[in-house]
């Protein structure tokens, strides 16, 4: 198997969980950085928009390595999705496959069901709830944390912050009452 095969395959969690974690101590290293990209946009906001909003008064370019970083993050996946991308469909297991099927998504060749997360799909209740709804609160419920799952479950929990640590319960307990609850809802749409 040559490198190029090897980077289309999944890597297991043994091997991507330890690089993920590794970024921690190498960001507390190269400058004490904090590990997270949810305050990336209000960065960009800063630096873009001159209004006199004090929620945008800081020192934005101190925190710009943030940008590169979220830079790298957008090309490695532009990277991945054109160069290193796997051909072969999702594996997912037959019971998810089939419970998928009963609310009508059964293209699993790519990372997302294009039933779900389409052009076409935006404009259906079930893709407008999914993507416009499902983005606000995502971004909501990040600044209202304090930051999103990787700046606390990643480098809050690495820090032990006691934050961090409840931010991480509650996203947790968030995932499983959105997936037992109220996706199966949204997905019968």
């Amino acid at each position: 198997m040559n490198l190029l095969e090897i980077l289309r395959e999944p890597w297991p969690w043994y091997v991507a969980g330890p690089l993920i974690g590794l970024t921690v101590p190498i960001l507390l290293i190269i400058g004490n950085k904090s590990f997270g990209i949810s305050s990336s946009l209000r960065h960009i906001c800063a630096a873009c928009i001159p209004a006199n909003i004090s929620f945008f008064k800081y020192d934005w370019k101190k925190e710009s390595w943030n940008l590169f970083f979220v830079l790298g993050i957008f090309f490695g996946g532009v990277i991945a999705a054109y160069l290193l991308s796997n051909p072969n469909p999702v594996e997912i297991a037959p019971e998810l496959s089939q419970q998928l099927a009963g609310y009508g998504i059964t293209n699993h060749t790519g990372l997302v069901p294009v039933q779900l997360f389409s052009w076409e799909s935006l404009f259906t209740l079930r893709g407008f709830i999914m993507m416009v709804v499902g983005g606000f609160l995502v971004g909501f419920g990040t600044r209202y944390a304090g930051g999103c799952t990787s700046g606390h479950a990643i480098m809050g929990l690495s820090n032990l912050q006691w934050p961090s640590l409840v931010a991480t319960i509650c996203f947790m307990i968030g995932g499983f009452v959105m997936s037992l609850l109220i996706l199966p809802y949204i997905l019968s749409l």
